[in-house]
């Protein structure tokens, strides 16, 4: 089995064309077709269904996708790690970030740093939130930024954002364009979750089962694009942070619904190793992220301030009660 093929095969579905797929990888859309034609010949099955416009992903398609997704991102992960082994120059700050902070994001951060200091690179990196942690420990980065961090004997966690969530759904779906709805509206409703081994992933299942709430999850991903992609082909609803569906929003792929009963808040913070002098360089970018309040647009009528104190006040890092 290539890897190559497995990536044009997921590329295709995330990208929605047969023909941006085969942009990204450097080939002609009639290649782009062949591969996909030789996966379905192997497999002995339809991943897609093509004689639908747009194309339909089956649910052999799905469940293969969803395979080969985490199989090619953990290559890649290998890749870059094996890289970067010898990178460790005075003048790097090395940043570990979970996948869902986003990446337009983090280049606008890394780009305005790189202007005030072009002789500093910011070197950033992707991973699961465990792997975050590991390279802050063992001193592999600097700094680290994932959602409910902790605090521990050797690691000091900031507070950085506060995101409410939204229920997430595809303009096909059937409560799509409602302004607002309940947990228990979901109730029995095909999901597609964030990976169960996933801190997000759990608090957003406990607080739906406290609502007695048990929707049908069809599919888990472990990082946010991907999941917006299943949900942009009308595979189920989602809760997410409704920062990072702020371009969907505009462009019209997603539509969202305001949660109404809890606030669901989503904490986001910097790490470091604790009780080590992190040097002016990281302290002047760790102060850049803390004061740009223009990248996560929390509402239009609550800062990250008011959330982070709704926040400290629930007995849940995801649930906080609604202030009005």
């Amino acid at each position: 089995m290539k890897l190559r093929s497995m990536k044009v095969f997921c590329d295709v579905v995330t990208r929605r064309s047969f023909s941006r797929a085969a942009k990204d990888n450097q080939i002609t859309q009639s290649a782009t077709s062949q591969i996909i034609n030789q996966l379905e010949k192997r497999l002995g099955v339809k991943l897609l269904d093509r004689s639908k416009r747009p194309f339909i992903v089956t649910d052999e398609g799905r469940q293969y996708f969803e395979g080969c997704h985490r199989l090619v991102r953990q290559i890649e992960e290998l890749e870059s790690g094996i890289r970067h082994l010898s990178d460790a120059t005075e003048n790097t700050i090395r940043v570990a970030s979970i996948y869902s902070v986003g990446l337009s994001t983090m280049r606008h951060f890394v780009q305005n740093f790189h202007e005030n200091n072009p002789n500093i690179h910011v070197q950033l990196e992707y991973h699961h939130p465990q792997k975050v942690y590991e390279l802050v420990t063992t001193g592999h980065a600097h700094l680290g930024l994932l959602s409910y961090a902790e605090s521990t004997k050797s690691i000091a966690a900031i507070a950085w954002r506060a995101e409410p969530m939204v229920i997430v759904f595809s303009n096909e779906h059937p409560l799509a364009h409602r302004q607002e709805l309940s947990l228990h509206a979901l109730h029995g409703l095909e999901m597609v979750a964030f990976s169960r081994d996933l801190r997000i992933s759990q608090e957003i299942r406990r607080v739906l089962t406290n609502h007695e709430v048990c929707p049908n999850i069809v599919m888990e991903f472990d990082n946010i694009e991907t999941l917006k992609r299943a949900i942009e082909i009308n595979t189920g609803f989602s809760i997410l942070p409704k920062a990072h569906v702020h371009r969907e929003l505009t462009s019209g792929s997603l539509c969202t619904a305001d949660i109404t009963g809890p606030t669901l808040i989503r904490p986001v913070s910097i790490i470091h190793r604790d009780n080590i002098p992190l040097g002016t360089d990281i302290e002047n970018f760790i102060e850049m992220l803390i004061d740009d309040e223009n990248i996560f647009p929390v509402s239009a009528t609550e800062t990250t301030a008011t959330a982070l104190l709704n926040l400290s006040t629930s007995n849940s890092p995801l649930l906080a009660d609604r202030q009005e």
